[in-house]
Parts: structure tokens; sequence; C-alpha cells
């Protein structure tokens, strides 16, 4: 099982607003701050703000911020709005099936098990457990939690 950039993307602009609860966002922040693709997570935060889950303020002084408390956030609800669908192996689209094993191979359960219990997991996780360690998520990203000004980092 592979999540999809879009997914990943989805998971890290979260957890950073979450570890940034105290102040508006950009997404250029985010952008700077995990080396990706300014427009690509505009469009990534769209979405979450149009699943409910950030807040967009506009203006001068705007930004992003989560709209939900972490612990309100479902980390398996976020992956089921941002995958495209979970097709593990080609007999579990019907209409693009061209498997001759599809009508008594037993691998098509097991996958199906296996995504249901992936995705069970997924449903027991919140934005907050995620960020039960943010200090140290912080540190490894070289998040700087309350970014200085460049004239106090120097």
């Amino acid at each position: 099982m592979r999540l999809t950039d879009y997914t990943d993307y989805s998971l890290r602009t979260l957890m950073y607003l979450g570890m940034n609860r105290d102040r508006l966002v950009t997404i250029q922040d985010i952008a700077d701050t995990y080396n990706i693709s300014k427009s690509h997570l505009m469009k990534v935060v769209h979405q979450l703000g149009l699943a409910g889950l950030v807040e967009t303020i506009r203006g001068r002084s705007g930004g992003l911020r989560l709209k939900k408390e972490p612990q309100d956030i479902n980390i398996g609800e976020v992956v089921r709005g941002t995958e495209p669908d979970f097709t593990m192996v080609e007999c579990f689209d019907r209409s693009h099936n061209n498997c001759i094993l599809a009508h008594s191979c037993e691998l098509q359960g097991v996958l199906r098990q296996a995504t249901a219990a992936y995705l069970q997991v997924l449903h027991g996780v919140t934005l907050a457990d995620l960020l039960r360690n943010s200090g140290s998520l912080g540190q490894l990203a070289r998040i700087e939690i309350y970014p200085r000004k460049k004239a106090e980092a120097a």
C-alpha cells in the first residue's frame, strides 16, 4: 500500500498546522519547510478547506490554521478523502479486470482484508496522536515551531 503524494502533503500540512497552533501559517511556510511545490500545496489546502479541516484567512495578515481541534481530525477519514481509490490489484476493479484467475483466486480476498485492516488502524488515529512528540518532530524536520525573524537568527 502506498499513499499518493497528495495524501502525503495533506497529512504533512495538517501536522505542520497542528505544530503551529498559536499563529497563522502561510502555504509558503509549509512549502519551504517540506521542500515541496507551492502550487501543489495550494490544491491540497483548498481541498482541506472544503473538507472543513483548514481555515483560510485572506488578506495581508492572513494565513492558514486548523479549523478543528487535532483530536477531532481522524487520520483514516483524511486518507479516505484524499486517496482516489484503494485498488491494490487489477481484480479489485471489475470493469478493468482481465485477470484469468479472478473467479477462483484467494488473493483478492486476502488483499481486501489487508486493506480493511490498514484503514481500520488509520481510523483509530487522530491528528493529536500524531502530534504527541511535536517538539521532536519539529527538530527532526528542522521546523522552527515559532520561527524567528532573520535578524534575530543572525
